[in-house]
């Protein structure tokens, strides 16, 4: 696994710049890569938890890269941001309280907190450093933070979710691959611990890898839930930095038939 042999060499997100070049290469997409051309470094440090690094790109804005794995880039996030946000937002008709688990970069926030009927908005996220650097460098994703609805929880997810029960309306867990911290995200337990917290009716909204690489992770995830959840389902979109150009997210309700049919229509001011 990318993270693990990176560590085991002794790399770094810097280590990937190779000739003014940022290369994104690893296990989990194996005989493929994604390239960048680096303008300048910003921030390179490893904080408590994983090597956080931040450039400016020729064509693609300022980069957020963790463990040596693009997470997002200016010119596309909003693609990514958007879709893990309101598909669950939309499909629920009224939720009130929202826990968002990762997407330290403020990103998800941000759309969450475009709908007003959302009452309560909670970040919980385990690595404080993400969500420094992304006020920094990144402020047009981290502006999701200034929402007067939004509580920062610096802490584990699935401890936050085992101390609130029957709580939130919507659960989006943005993580980054099923590695190093990130790896529990991507088990049954978790989508257990999910399960409990939401109340009747509510929808979780999990990032979900990329189907033309990752069949052999989310086949066996989706069969796992659906003992468990009343409705699983996976979405997509396209996204030109992820690998293949594309992500999921599994989308599972609990009391709620189906989440492909909107239960809002869009305001024209969130639009």
């Amino acid at each position: 696994w990318k993270k693990i042999i990176n560590v085991i060499m002794g790399l770094t997100g810097k280590d990937l710049i190779i000739d003014g070049w940022f290369h994104e290469r690893g296990e989990l997409w194996p005989g493929q890569a994604m390239s960048l051309k680096v303008k300048n470094v910003l921030d390179h440090h490893r904080s408590d938890f994983q090597d956080i690094l931040v450039f400016e790109s020729e064509s693609h804005g300022n980069v957020l890269v963790l463990d040596g794995v693009i997470q997002v880039t200016e010119r596309d996030e909003f693609s990514y941001q958007e879709m893990i946000a309101h598909i669950p937002l939309f499909a629920h008709p009224n939720p009130k309280k929202v826990l968002v688990i990762g997407g330290g970069d403020g990103g998800v926030l941000r759309e969450v907190a475009k709908h007003k009927g959302v009452e309560e908005i909670v970040e919980c996220e385990i690595d404080e450093g993400v969500i420094k650097v992304s006020k920094k460098y990144l402020p047009n994703l981290a502006k999701g933070y200034d929402d007067p609805r939004v509580t920062v929880k610096i802490m584990d997810g699935a401890k936050f979710l085992e101390e609130n029960q029957d709580a939130f309306d919507v659960i989006i867990t943005d993580s980054s691959d099923p590695i190093g911290p990130a790896s529990v995200l991507f088990e049954t337990p978790f989508y257990d611990a999910m399960y409990k917290s939401l109340k009747e009716g509510g929808i979780v909204c999990t990032q979900g890898e990329c189907m033309w690489l990752h069949l052999d992770l989310i086949k066996p995830l989706v069969d796992s839930i659906g003992t468990k959840y009343t409705s699983v389902e996976y979405a997509y979109t396209t996204i030109p930095t992820y690998p293949s150009g594309q992500i999921g997210f599994i989308v599972a309700s609990k009391g709620r038939s189906t989440c492909k049919i909107p239960q809002r229509a869009a305001t024209e001011e969130l639009l």
